[in-house]
């Protein structure tokens, strides 16, 4: 059963435009993560046994302070290959029927995203709740939000940078990339510039001081993001003319993204 999304879930402090540049030069550091992987999962995927995160998914810009910066690669891990490719296919036959009856839509109730659509769901096909329970006992170790969050970005959409309410999620978010690689922005914001109980933040002044990460995730990979990750940085997904890793161009297409909560 298909439910439409309740929006406070989403609910989030959106932030002016992200600066584009800085006058450190990016820096692009190797990150290996080793999530715990359940046996029957590697049965079904030999070769993804995740040493293959020893990839560039992740690049730094900007100074960075090192306390800040160890505690980000600890609590911002991506996985390529969770899925496989049957296993994407799945997921899709089970929600596309229900997306493609909705309109993208362009207006979102705080300007966090342009060009989307979206729902809850909360009962699943078992093949496909046997995908969402690995991410379950991987990210939250067993206990998550029952409603699963789809969030369908249309290929000119963008997320806007935002750091989501604490009111309404907790400390971790787990999300399935569908469809398209990606580049999420993670700038790092602090409490001295929000401006009003709903949150919103801008950057006011000293731009060049500001520092950032850009995270590459990749099609089927799983992004898991907690802690200091999820509060102390924002969030955006970069639109298709900026979608940069590096110095190398990621076309972005439609993405789908499916994603795990757990309780505030």
């Amino acid at each position: 059963m298909l439910t439409v999304v309740s929006r406070v879930c989403f609910k989030t402090k959106t932030l002016a435009p992200v600066v584009a540049s800085c006058r450190t030069p990016l820096l692009t550091i190797r990150t290996i993560h080793r999530g715990k992987i359940h046996c029957d999962h590697q049965k079904e995927h030999p070769t993804d046994n995740h040493s293959n995160l020893q990839s560039n998914l992740l690049s730094f810009a900007g100074q960075w302070p090192d306390n800040d910066r160890i505690s980000f690669v600890a609590d911002m891990r991506v996985f390529e290959n969770f899925i496989s490719e049957q296993e994407e296919i799945s997921l899709l036959e089970e929600i596309e029927p229900y997306l493609k009856r909705l309109r993208y839509e362009f207006d979102h109730w705080d300007d966090a995203i342009h060009g989307y659509r979206e729902t809850e769901r909360k009962h699943w096909f078992p093949a496909n709740r046997a995908i969402l329970d690995r991410v379950v006992a991987d990210a939250f170790a067993g206990s998550a939000m029952p409603y699963v969050h789809v969030l369908d970005l249309a290929e000119e959409g963008v997320i806007k940078p935002h750091v989501d309410s604490v009111r309404y999620c907790g400390n971790t978010i787990a999300g399935i990339s569908l469809l398209s690689d990606s580049v999420m922005r993670l700038v790092r914001t602090n409490d001295e510039e929000q401006t009003n109980e709903e949150y919103r933040q801008i950057f006011s002044k000293d731009r060049d001081k500001k520092f950032w990460a850009d995270v590459l995730l990749p099609r089927r990979s799983l992004y898991v993001m907690k802690h200091s990750a999820r509060y102390s940085f924002t969030h955006e997904i970069l639109a298709g003319k900026e979608s940069v890793f590096g110095k190398r161009p990621i076309e972005k297409t439609r993405r789908i993204s499916i994603i795990c909560r757990n309780d505030p």
